[in-house]
């Protein structure tokens, strides 16, 4: 017997790798400009107070999740019109774009209130390329499994993510332990994003020789293709995007505060050296690549909500307590445990979470279905999750808060995951497999 195409071994590596290059590319942005929050505050957003810096550029951070939605719609209707490897070659050239503008940009003190918006105008472009590009790189590795592996297929996007996080925290740890402050402030905060400006064409070109997983070239692809897939989407299936964007509240809340805002809240509230909160970043990033391969043939095994409910009823029992511990103790070691505690259930849960959200919908708006989802999900508690911590911790003056709104998310969003359908293990093309909502 043939195998098909897609499911060839070649062709399945060349996927994980195309793959893995975007999204460790966006992530190691995002994660370079989260990790150099406090440095770009001052560069940038130069207030009065060192609340009101961090406050701005935590808001600007969160600026870019705000195009996430528009960009899932514009890109992941593209990913459905012409297919998934023109638009994920697309989103990574945006992404690089936006690199170059960082890395480029003159600094308040040089040409005052342009310089915080061109930061700006970066952020929403690659706000606008991050909104596109995990709907159309997921739904291709899903496109690309069988029934059997589309949790292993779907977790080298989680990975990716990870192994963007990993390199983002580990190039800002090495610049900051052998640069001196006045080195950094000047020019070192710039190489990570002249990094990722170079990584890009590498990507380009892997992308554009990939297998595509949608036929557009028959005419009931093209049939499909002249009606909204947005309308599609909301209109037969919007049941399943509130649900599905419910229940992906509390893992994307958890990861941004866990991942971006932590080394910023252990510098700031614990005071301890920036070198070891990037480091504590970093373990974030090893567990989450070198985990989620296996959580997602887990998933294949014993299914996709079991391990949800499980890894975020532990996320809830153990957040106040590791706050409060951190608090208490605020040493590498308890860092570095806390952290990495809490890692473990967010790669546990995000990775059978993100092979649902294309299971969900049918081929021909599965991009649209998917980038709809998560970017809205990912805009509204994710982006903006450092930003509140920060506004919650000024305005109480209590070093727990992020404890008590983290818990809240979670909580919430144990309650979406009532209405989603497992599909694990099921034919998703088959006919009849997604039934209007």
């Amino acid at each position: 017997m043939k195998t098909p195409a897609l499911n060839r071994p070649m062709t399945r590596r060349k996927t994980i790798v195309a793959t893995t290059i975007g999204n460790a590319l966006e992530f190691f942005d995002f994660t370079v400009y989260g990790f150099m929050a406090l440095l770009i505050g001052k560069l940038f957003f130069p207030t009065s107070t060192a609340y009101g810096q961090l406050l701005l550029t935590a808001a600007t951070f969160g600026v870019g999740f705000i195009m996430r939605p528009l960009g899932g719609i514009v890109i992941g209707a593209y990913a459905d019109r012409a297919g998934r490897k023109k638009a994920m070659t697309l989103t990574i050239f945006l992404m690089a774009l936006g690199c170059a503008m960082i890395a480029l940009a003159p600094t308040y003190a040089r040409i005052g209130v342009a310089a915080p918006m061109l930061i700006v105008l970066a952020r929403l472009i690659q706000g606008f390329s991050a909104g596109g590009e995990v709907g159309a790189s997921t739904t291709l590795l899903v496109e690309h499994a069988t029934p059997a592996d589309r949790g292993y297929m779907a977790s080298w996007q989680f990975a990716s993510q990870g192994l963007g996080i990993l390199l983002g925290a580990v190039a800002v740890g090495l610049l900051t332990a052998t640069l001196s402050p006045a080195a950094l402030e000047s020019w070192g905060w710039r190489v990570p994003f002249f990094l990722g400006m170079l990584i890009a064409p590498v990507g380009m070109y892997i992308r554009r020789h990939l297998e595509e997983s949608l036929d557009v070239e028959t005419p009931a692809a093209r049939a499909k293709a002249r009606r909204s897939s947005l309308s599609e989407v909301c209109s037969e299936h919007g049941r399943t995007v509130l649900a599905a964007i419910l229940s992906i509240v509390g893992g994307t809340a958890a990861a941004y505060v866990v991942t971006f805002y932590m080394p910023t809240y252990a510098v700031r509230e614990l005071g301890l050296p920036p070198t070891v909160a990037l480091f504590g970043a970093a373990l974030t990033g090893l567990l989450s690549f070198g985990l989620a391969p296996f959580i997602g043939r887990w998933s294949d095994r014993i299914g996709r909500k079991p391990l949800i409910v499980w890894s975020r009823i532990a996320l809830v029992l153990m957040i106040y307590p590791g706050f409060l511990w951190l608090n208490q103790s605020p040493t590498p070691a308890v860092l570095f445990t806390v952290v990495g505690l809490l890692s473990i259930t967010l790669v546990i849960q995000t990775v059978p979470g993100i092979t649902m959200l294309p299971e969900m919908f049918p081929k021909h708006v599965r991009a649209s279905g998917m980038s709809l989802v998560y970017s809205v999900g990912v805009a509204l508690f994710g982006g903006f999750s450092p930003f509140i911590s920060t506004w919650l911790l000024a305005v109480t003056g209590n070093r727990l808060a992020p404890a008590w709104y983290l818990l809240a998310m979670t909580l919430v969003s144990l309650l979406g995951l009532l209405w989603l359908k497992d599909f694990t293990g099921k034919d998703i093309d088959a006919a009849g497999a997604h039934q209007p909502a």
